[in-house]
């Protein structure tokens, strides 16, 4: 059941940036400059941090559905 709740919270489409050719596409900015690893590390750690926010936000969701169905 949680499985199935959770998948409901998730919206891939926010999440669609986060491969490695979004992180490219980002870092390499608006001209064809080749990027830094420094640009890169930037890009990776970025990407992690939306992806973990995204993770928070499914979490306080299913806390407060599972915190709900509880009372």
């Amino acid at each position: 059941m949680a499985a199935v709740t959770a998948r409901y919270w998730y919206f891939p489409a926010d999440a669609g940036e986060l491969g490695t050719a979004g992180q490219q596409r980002h870092a390499k900015g608006a001209g064809d400059k080749p990027v830094s690893p420094e640009q890169m590390e930037l890009a990776r750690l970025r990407a992690a941090r939306i992806k973990m926010e995204l993770e928070r936000n499914i979490l306080k969701k299913a806390t407060a559905y599972f915190a709900r169905e509880a009372t």
